[in-house]
């Protein structure tokens, strides 16, 4: 049977599967770096500074090419979700040990953040219903105030539409509540 239009008249896919997997397996570790022990020391600091296991850290570090400078806590991550509410203190306590980055909070025009002392600045989320262009214009107003780059922060949300913020916001990624603060929760 002939090639189709486009074919390369190469094996087919279902042959050689064990030669593909050890030839990305190769091409895979000759990817990755090749890190001296002291710079690995400090991402290690780094990451527990950010309150990260290294790998996501290291994961994200990757992804980026950047360092993380800070994150955006969606008021339903910090488990404030009514007015009043304060937020639990396990929460505020790992908020306060965080170092060397930026804190913003994102809450809906109904939640008050402000007894967080830790966040850096406060910011009303983008509306769930609203557009993406609407998203994605509220997120970087909401990183221009930081004066960086929107990649080098991460988005902590619990619901799928935050998780949208960080796709529109061109952030470094996002991170569920629950994984960040799964000691505190």
């Amino acid at each position: 049977m002939m090639a189709g239009l486009g074919h390369n008249n190469g094996p087919t896919l279902e042959s050689g599967q064990t030669w593909r997997t050890i030839a990305w397996r190769k091409a895979r570790t000759e990817l990755l770096p090749k890190l001296p022990l002291e710079v690995i020391r400090i991402r290690v600091k780094r990451a527990q500074a950010l309150g990260l296991p290294y790998k996501t850290y290291a994961g994200i570090r990757a992804s980026t090419g950047h360092d993380l400078v800070g994150f955006l806590f969606s008021s339903n991550a910090l488990g404030v979700y009514r007015a009043g509410q304060a937020a639990p203190v396990l929460v505020t306590q790992k908020l306060d040990a965080l170092r060397a980055c930026q804190q913003l909070g994102l809450a809906h025009r109904r939640i008050d953040l402000s007894q967080i002392t830790s966040l850096d600045h406060i910011a009303e989320a983008p509306d769930p219903h609203g557009s993406w262009s609407a998203t994605r214009t509220c997120m970087k107003d909401i990183i221009r105030v930081t004066g960086q780059p929107a990649d080098r922060f991460v988005v902590i949300g619990d619901t799928m539409f935050e998780r949208d913020w960080a796709e529109a916001g061109q952030m470094a990624g996002y991170l569920s509540a629950a994984g960040y603060f799964a000691p505190a929760v």
